[in-house]
């Protein structure tokens, strides 16, 4: 696995902290916030101040994809 700026978080999480991290969510309504604004970017028609908080929230479940990831390797690496 190659070194990246998250490692020193992934080297601090015990297999508890790993396993919260890997079986983390985004809630109901933040997944339909996310929905709606992708169907009025398809359509072409997001606001500036939608197609911000669209890529924001994109941006944020990238992160997070990457941190489960990460959490899943720990806890695959520790047996």
């Amino acid at each position: 696995m190659s070194h990246t700026a998250l490692d020193p978080f992934t080297q601090c999480l015990d297999a508890e902290s790993a396993q919260r991290v890997v079986e983390f969510g985004i809630t109901a309504s933040v997944r339909k916030r996310v929905e709606l604004l992708a169907r009025r970017a398809n359509k072409g028609v997001l606001a500036a101040v939608e197609r911000a908080n669209y890529e924001a929230l994109i941006n944020a479940a990238d992160f997070i994809a990457i941190l489960k990831l990460k959490a899943q390797r720990k806890l695959t690496s520790n047996g």
